[in-house]
């Protein structure tokens, strides 16, 4: 019985594995083949919304300057220094967003550092800067941000991480997409900014590239499930507030938040267009911990939120299928890493022979062999819409990177798994900055749209 179950096991993960493959060729397809979807940035609006910048901050002296002078004054680059308070009024003039329709709130989340007196010294030259510092109740991100959305007064909320680097022109970007009144929720790409650092952050912009450019893309052309991704997006403030703000104990409030706005018969669509700059981190145990941190998030939330999503009658059968298949991405490594296993023991039980066996963990290993939760297939494709084919020379490498990923999202499984059985808080797991403090970042790095990303 034990070896039949063993053998079923195989069968199941190769039935999975070909569901995701299929989903995701169709994805590819579809962003190289079919018509793009209409996106909102062309809607032109005399009367613009009245926003709140919400910036999440833990010991983060080393970018806060940055992400707020990129905000306050809508520059194209990045100018290190504080602005001299005599040049307040050329900025309010050249900045993007009327400052009369805007609001920035950093949210000093616990610090220990200097980043307190860094907003501090902003909030004094600039009166839309109105920082929060929060050293009282619970930490993490999701009560950061719900103490920031109940001072806000917003009617869209607009949140960016602390690293981020917002180029010009991404507030109406984003904005834009809420003059429909069906759009709950905005989500813009990351592109990170480092890619010079070393081979790590080279893979992983790989890895985005996919994950946005093609996977993201195809899922708002076929009117599925694009993903709020909690930074260079938005929402609605007053939904968020009637649903009862971000749940604390999830580490994932992002993902939370999508599932929730789509079983309440809201939408989420994604904006290609609206690219942000990241910081993507430059050594393996940092990554170890981020991947970890975000499999353990979102499986709380595949946990919590399967039921409401096959039940939603706001969501129609494509939408909950797609729906279904994203909140078990994080499984997938986990399933294949129990696989491998099964494997093994069969083969040295004598239950199956080499051929056999090597061919059958081929096939199970090949979804996911040069890729993450973008396959091989979708990274090419994304380096030719980015014009960066040389990136493609890298695909090979991301066999280890497939392996390191599947290790520690299997960890995360399984601490998602701890979470529902002892009801344990999340804390906040900032991932660490690699930016030297009072490190300039050339002007070009916020102009890449539309060139060559190989450079």
């Amino acid at each position: 019985m034990v070896i039949l179950i063993s053998k079923i096991y195989i069968v199941i993960t190769v039935v999975i594995l070909l569901i995701y493959t299929i989903r995701h060729y169709l994805f590819t397809l579809n962003r190289l083949f079919s018509d793009q979807r209409i996106y909102y940035q062309d809607i032109i609006d005399s009367k613009l919304k009245k926003i709140s910048v919400l910036i999440p901050m833990h010991n983060e002296e080393k970018v806060a300057g940055q992400i707020l002078d990129l905000l306050v004054t809508g520059s194209d680059t990045y100018d290190n220094t504080l602005i001299e308070p005599n040049k307040i009024l050329d900025l309010l003039i050249s900045a993007d967003y009327p400052h009369n329709k805007l609001e920035i709130i950093p949210i000093n989340d616990f610090s220990s550092d200097s980043t307190q007196s860094i907003l501090e010294e902003y909030a004094r030259h600039y009166p839309i800067v109105k920082p929060i510092h929060r050293y009282e109740g619970d930490p993490g991100k999701p009560a950061a941000l719900n103490e920031a959305i109940k001072r806000a007064t917003g009617e869209i909320i607009i949140v960016f991480d602390a690293d981020y680097l917002p180029p010009k022109g991404i507030l109406k970007d984003i904005t834009a997409c809420f003059n429909d009144p069906e759009i709950g929720a905005v989500m813009g790409r990351v592109v990170p900014v480092n890619t010079k650092a070393n081979l790590l952050a080279r893979m992983l912009d790989l890895e985005r590239s996919g994950g946005y450019q093609v996977d993201q893309q195809a899922r708002y052309n076929l009117k599925l499930t694009p993903q709020y991704g909690g930074t260079v997006g938005g929402f609605r403030r007053d939904i968020v507030k009637s649903l009862g703000y971000f749940d604390t104990k999830i580490l994932a409030e992002d993902t939370e938040l999508t599932f929730r706005l789509l079983i309440n018969g809201w939408k989420v669509t994604y904006a290609n267009r609206a690219e942000c700059y990241e910081e993507v981190p430059e050594t393996w145990d940092v990554r170890a911990r981020q991947i970890s941190r975000w499999s353990r998030g979102h499986n709380q939330v595949m946990f919590r939120y399967l039921w409401p999503v096959i039940s939603s009658k706001n969501l129609s059968f494509k939408e909950k299928l797609d729906g279904i298949l994203l909140l078990f991405v994080y499984t997938v490594p986990l399933i294949l890493l129990l696989a491998f296993f099964d494997l093994l023991a069969l083969f040295y039980i004598g239950e199956m022979n080499i051929v056999s066996g090597v061919s059958a963990l081929i096939f199970v290993g090949a979804y996911n062999t040069f890729g993450n939760f973008a396959p091989f297939f979708q990274i090419g494709v994304a380096t030719l819409l980015d014009n960066s084919t040389r990136r493609v020379l890298l695909l090979p490498l991301l066999l280890f990177n497939y392996f390191f990923n599947t290790w520690f999202i299997a960890i995360g499984f399984l601490g998602a798994l701890i979470d529902i059985i002892t009801g344990r808080k999340s804390k906040w797991e900032k991932t660490e900055r690699f930016r030297k403090k009072n490190q300039g970042l050339p002007g070009t790095i916020l102009k890449l749209r539309g060139q060559n990303r190989d450079n």
